[in-house]
């Protein structure tokens, strides 16, 4: 065995493979987001669903007589009605989403900047090359996504079947893949590909692009090194342009 091969097996796993390491990184802490945020997802949806299987049942007369809870209220609802642990009904879907989207959107970006696109010699990365490399990372991480982005959608609009007293369509997770792939052939996997990869271009423009420069002129403009702190910092940043949009 030669020397840089010793060497190689000595290196930290994120060093010896870095872009599987990145997109296993970033499904756990998009996992673990999702579980801290879902609650949230599914109370917005309960009430959308709500006052849509109210108006279906009462006519547009009943906007205003819909039976809204508030956030809080629907999810205390949720929580006596059902459960606690119903508040996270429909995340397995959502978790699936978010491991291949964010790992896959990631592991695109930094593959594009380091390896297409490259850095100028002073290591700088223009903010034309951050736009549109981060604009391709979210075409490629939303169209590997999208049959779990599909799933997702599928799965929460059983919500308002079941309010509307109709018969649910799938058993699960996996029977919702299997009913939409014996129904609609591998492309039905990709239904609505094309407005979500436009959104996704979108959104990843702002928010790799922001985090990216962000990082890049805390890195060279002060006294932070790249760790992180410095990570947190751009993300926070990238948290108050998002909230501002």
């Amino acid at each position: 065995m030669s020397v840089p091969e010793e060497e190689e097996r000595l290196l930290p796993l994120t060093q010896r493979w870095p872009r599987a390491s990145k997109f296993l990184l970033s499904g756990c802490a998009a996992t673990v987001a999702e579980l801290a945020t879902f609650p949230l997802d599914l109370t917005k949806t309960r009430l959308q669903m709500q006052g849509e299987a109210a108006l279906a049942r009462l006519g547009d007369g009943a906007r205003e007589s819909a039976p809204y809870r508030g956030m809080v209220r629907t999810a205390l609802g949720i929580i006596e009605e059902e459960g606690f642990l119903k508040l996270w009904q429909g995340v397995t879907p959502a978790i699936y989403r978010h491991v291949v989207y964010s790992g896959g959107r990631m592991v695109t970006y930094e593959h594009l900047r380091e390896v297409v696109f490259g850095k100028s010699e002073d290591e700088h990365y223009p903010l034309w090359k951050s736009v549109i490399g981060g604009m391709m990372a979210g075409v490629i991480g939303q169209f590997l996504a999208n049959p779990t982005d599909l799933v997702k959608v599928q799965m929460q609009m059983e919500g308002k079947r079941k309010l509307e007293g109709k018969p649910l369509r799938f058993r699960g997770v996996h029977h919702a893949f299997a009913k939409i792939l014996a129904e609609g052939g591998i492309r039905g996997l990709w239904a609505g590909w094309v407005p979500n990869i436009q959104r996704a271009a979108l959104v990843n423009m702002g928010d790799l692009t922001t985090y990216d420069t962000v990082k890049h002129y805390l890195v060279l403009n002060t006294p932070l090194e790249d760790n992180i702190m410095t990570h947190g910092l751009s993300s926070d940043l990238v948290g108050s342009h998002k909230a501002i949009q």
